[in-house]
């Protein structure tokens, strides 16, 4: 059976933009937190891939990208490496690069299975750091 999960990106300082609001599939109702990043990421990424812009917004930024206001700035023609993406994604919630909220209770283990059923949402909070801080 599968699940559809809602998932919000966030940050801890907004600069006016709109919070960003999607959903993802799943084949089962029960996934890992690693499994969600996953699927989250080379989502984000082949769509990035089948349009190829100039700008990329996803979870964690590529390499060789200029981060801008609403993303990242990438290299014209330039393909984005979907598992590596996903390597950098971990990474990042490994060392507190972003948080993990399920139904606002944060999650911090990559092996923790999420429940996906209706009304279940997640919120990617990514984490800015503080002006001379």
């Amino acid at each position: 059976m599968s699940a559809t999960l809602t998932v919000r990106d966030e940050t801890t300082f907004a600069f006016g933009g709109e919070e960003r609001v999607f959903t993802l599939d799943f084949s089962a109702e029960r996934v890992t937190v690693r499994d969600l990043i996953r699927v989250r990421v080379r989502g984000e990424v082949e769509e990035y891939n089948a349009r190829r812009g100039e700008l990329f917004r996803g979870l964690v930024q590529p390499t060789d990208t200029e981060r801008v206001l609403n993303g990242f700035r990438v290299r014209e023609g330039r393909r984005i490496d979907a598992e590596e993406q996903v390597e950098r994604a971990i990474e990042a919630f490994g060392r507190n690069g972003f948080l993990l909220l399920v139904d606002d209770l944060q999650v911090d283990d990559l092996e923790e299975t999420i429940e996906v059923g209706p009304g279940t949402t997640v919120t990617f909070l990514k984490l800015v750091p503080l002006v001379g801080g």
